[in-house]
């Protein structure tokens, strides 16, 4: 797969992470995990998983970041999604989601879901709340590891390519 890098209004770049990008992918992330707004990620999970991340970087320092983690061959889930406190409000988060939904089309798969805390920014994307429960039992192979299971309060969101 090609690498796609697009710019950002303000000059940011949007492209797929490297390896390069994992310690300032975990410091994101760790930024709300600490503040129980996001789940934490190790940064071992980070490498392991760095296909799947997408980045806005300006001048080297990544600004947000975003994975697509495909769960089967008609499901996909938008996890990580983190914009750094100063760069709130600039649409990275937006545009990410979007980049995201794109590549699971181009992927073809016709459904992609997010587990958050923050449901208002995704309802805004086009996704629809659904219950937990209508998610497939592969999606609970992670959250039986989550150190929240079973006490979720995570919101579940669907949309459909």
């Amino acid at each position: 797969m090609a690498k796609r890098k697009s710019v950002t209004a303000n000059g940011a770049l949007l492209r797929h992470a490297t390896v390069n990008d994992a310690e300032q992918i975990q410091k994101l992330i760790m930024n709300y995990a600490r503040k129980n707004e996001m789940l934490p990620r190790s940064l071992n999970a980070i490498y392991e998983q760095i296909r799947e991340f997408m980045v806005v970087e300006k001048k080297g320092v990544v600004l947000a970041c975003v994975s697509l983690h495909v769960c089967w061959n008609d499901l996909a889930e938008i996890r990580s999604l983190a914009v750094a406190p100063r760069h709130k409000n600039k649409g990275y988060g937006s545009k990410l989601v979007r980049q995201a939904l794109k590549e699971a089309g181009e992927l073809g798969l016709p459904k992609v879901f997010t587990l958050t805390y923050k449901p208002e920014f995704f309802e805004k994307l086009d996704f629809e709340r659904i219950a937990m429960s209508e998610l497939p039992n592969k999606v609970w192979a992670d959250c039986i590891k989550c150190v929240h299971f079973p006490n979720c309060n995570e919101v579940a969101l669907i949309t459909e390519l």
